[in-house]
């Protein structure tokens, strides 16, 4: 498999678990050390994965009240054979954003070592995104 595919195969799961708020699907495509943050909280806002899995666990998933799911890749980027930036897009309630997850490649495995992203309130207007390539 050549790295776009497997990186593809990656935010898919992640696409998921988002979808879903499976913590195991989240636990498998981070790395264990991940960070996860925002400036669009104040103060910033900055969890380590532990943190991060904890408040999905609670929430109720998308799924289950009913969202159709608004995820798409625009970009994946190689900086070399074990780093990649990948730009996604997806949504959860009113809520749309865009995330920059920075991947590394580990024994052969790519994982999300961090994930910034940048909030979008819903205008009501229906925003252009596209399903993920399955």
């Amino acid at each position: 498999m050549n790295p776009f595919e497997a990186i593809e195969d990656v935010l898919v799961t992640y696409f998921e678990g988002l979808h879903y708020s499976d913590t195991e699907r989240l636990a498998a495509v981070f790395h264990p050390r991940a960070i996860y943050a925002t400036a669009d909280e104040h103060p910033t806002l900055v969890r380590d994965m532990d943190d991060y899995l904890s408040v999905v666990a609670t929430r109720e998933s998308p799924a289950a009240r009913g969202e159709a799911r608004h995820d798409a890749i625009d970009a994946i980027e190689l900086a070399g054979p074990n780093t990649a930036l990948a730009r996604v897009r997806c949504a959860i309630g009113s809520r749309r954003f865009v995330d920059f997850l920075t991947l590394v490649r580990e024994h052969g495995r790519w994982r999300i070592m961090a994930k910034v992203f940048q909030i979008i309130e819903d205008d009501g207007k229906q925003q252009e995104t596209s399903p993920c390539p399955t």
